[in-house]
């Protein structure tokens, strides 16, 4: 008997449906201490007239309804909590998981459930095997999400290149202004020490105003291409993110594509159709070991 799951979420199946078989058992417990309850509380004579039979019965009816609703509800509660755990590890790989309620009761699968519960606890009563819970091998379909990620780490990797980039441009400019400050400075000595030389003190003023000039126009537009590197890595960033959405539903799209076009490759149907010849194998092994 199998589900037609790997090893691992069969495993979790199995742990389920252990924590089932004990909520039931305890429901089971409660209804028949409910019965004798009233065996030991009303049955104390050897007659009854029909009104005390049906009071007895009424009373019995109103708390096995009690018990077993009760646990009815729980058990709803508890699937709802079961596949909420299912959801939110989906949602952190922007998963979008469906249900097919019609599915819960196909009598088919209903049986093979049951057949699977048999086989894993009524005749072996085995215990979860220690290799199956080892970690296995990532599913080809989380190949989608691991290139998502790298996409990601490209883009934060050119980010921090470009913000290096744009801290050297400003420890440039710092240093333009470092240097403008200095020749206004050597300007003021020179024009305090050649007072005398004004053709050549002109001159070298000219030159002076010069540099500074031209180290200002420098400054300028080293501060217009840090502006502009600046608002581009903020266009740059926002175009990522929407192609970064836009490749996510594009994988998503093409997953369900290359999915389905698998299904239907005659590869599949092999591969179906060895796997279930392995199972009827294997179960004939498992018949020869338990003899």
């Amino acid at each position: 008997a199998e589900l037609g799951l790997n090893e691992h979420h069969q495993n979790e199946v199995i742990n389920y449906m252990r924590f089932a078989r004990f909520k039931r058992g305890l429901c089971l417990k409660t209804v028949d201490s409910c019965f004798q309850d009233l065996k030991d509380s009303r049955l104390v004579e050897e007659t009854f007239t029909v009104d005390e039979v049906i009071d007895m019965l009424d009373g019995l009816r109103t708390v096995v309804h009690s018990e077993v609703e009760s646990e009815l509800i729980n058990t709803t509660y508890t699937n709802v909590l079961l596949l909420r755990q299912l959801f939110s590890q989906a949602e952190k790989w922007y998963l979008k998981l469906q249900t097919d309620i019609s599915e819960l009761e196909n009598r088919e699968l209903l049986e093979q459930v049951a057949e699977f519960e048999k086989s894993e606890f009524t005749s072996s009563n085995k215990k979860p095997n220690a290799d199956l819970i080892k970690p296995k091998l990532a599913p080809l379909n989380e190949g989608g999400s691991e290139l998502l990620n790298k996409t990601v780490a490209c883009l934060q990797e050119e980010n921090e290149k470009l913000k290096i980039r744009l801290r050297t441009i400003e420890t440039q400019a710092t240093a333009a202004l470092d240097e403008k400050s200095k020749l206004e400075k050597s300007l003021k000595d020179l024009q305090m020490i050649q007072g005398d030389q004004k053709t050549n003190a002109n001159q070298d003023i000219t030159e002076l105003e010069n540099k500074v000039a031209a180290l200002k126009c420098q400054f300028e537009k080293t501060l217009n291409d840090s502006t502009a590197n600046q608002k581009f890595l903020e266009e740059n960033l926002v175009t990522t993110k929407h192609d970064l959405l836009k490749v996510r539903d594009q994988l998503s799209t093409a997953e369900k594509e290359l999915e389905k076009k698998f299904q239907q490759t005659a590869a599949y149907r092999n591969m179906k159709e060895i796997l279930t010849k392995k199972n009827e194998q294997i179960k004939d092994l498992r018949k020869k070991l338990s003899k």
